[in-house]
């Protein structure tokens, strides 16, 4: 087993670079599978499943990771939001909107961008991303809400493929 510590600096970013790709990849691999053999219904059926289930752990292995703490707020889910395994691969944003809100923009998203480039349409994403940011922010500090703004297959501006507004409720 190779010993980390002898690795560059930019070989281990290179290697985190690898490791999100090599998930993002898997991640549509399995869809396609499941979508082939069952639907698309039944592929977004299991795609939010699963992402129920997934992001909440990745929200915790961060919030360790980082030590970022239990009911943390909106500066623990910008923080965590930084951390995620997509961040690597995608463009995002956040927008400071109120003292209690921001918006989070996708503006280039590697799926996305990667359909668009072979002609293809949106994928829908919009009924996993409300499962997907709703829990993550939850599993963060259960105060904040999540609504979507656009996403998948809304309509959406040429600068951001979808935004969520994040609240933090008292």
């Amino acid at each position: 087993m190779t010993d980390l510590n002898e690795l560059s600096r930019e070989q281990l970013i290179g290697m985190l670079d690898d490791f999100a790709k090599n998930w993002l990849a898997h991640d549509g691999l399995w869809f396609q599978a499941v979508e082939k053999d069952f639907g698309m219904d039944a592929a977004i059926a299991c795609d939010t499943d699963a992402w129920r289930r997934f992001t909440v752990i990745e929200a915790r292995r961060i919030m360790k990771r980082h030590n970022i703490p239990q009911d943390s707020g909106l500066a623990g889910l910008k923080k965590a939001l930084d951390y995620r395994l997509y961040a690597r691969l995608n463009v995002q944003e956040i927008i400071d909107e109120t003292e209690n809100s921001f918006v989070f923009r996708m503006n280039d998203c590697r799926v996305q961008s990667a359909r668009k480039r072979h002609g293809l349409p949106d994928f829908p994403c919009k009924s996993v991303g409300i499962v997907e940011y709703t829990e993550f922010a939850r599993t963060i500090d259960p105060r904040i809400s999540t609504s979507c703004i656009a996403c998948p297959p809304d309509p959406h501006p040429d600068n951001y493929y979808c935004a969520w507004l994040f609240t933090l409720n008292d």
